[in-house]
């Protein structure tokens, strides 16, 4: 998956916000992870503001759609 793409997926969950949508950010960010790095899912977070929106913090590591607690 793309950087972009991810971002586009990840902006759609945190329109809807919400317990479920943050469960799917989670899978999405555990792909960003896997992929791209770190780096990519603490942009992710700030550029979506997903800290304000499901509390994911920059740090934090997401694998297998759990969040894995800041390195």
């Amino acid at each position: 998956m793309t950087l972009d793409r991810a971002k586009q997926l990840l902006r759609v969950q945190a329109d809807f916000g919400g317990f479920y949508n943050g469960n799917s950010a989670k899978l999405i960010l555990s792909e960003v992870q896997r992929e791209h790095g770190q780096d990519a899912v603490d942009e992710c977070i700030r550029d979506l503001r997903l800290d304000a929106v499901f509390g994911f913090e920059p740090g934090t590591r997401f694998e297998g759609g759990l969040a894995m607690g800041k390195q």
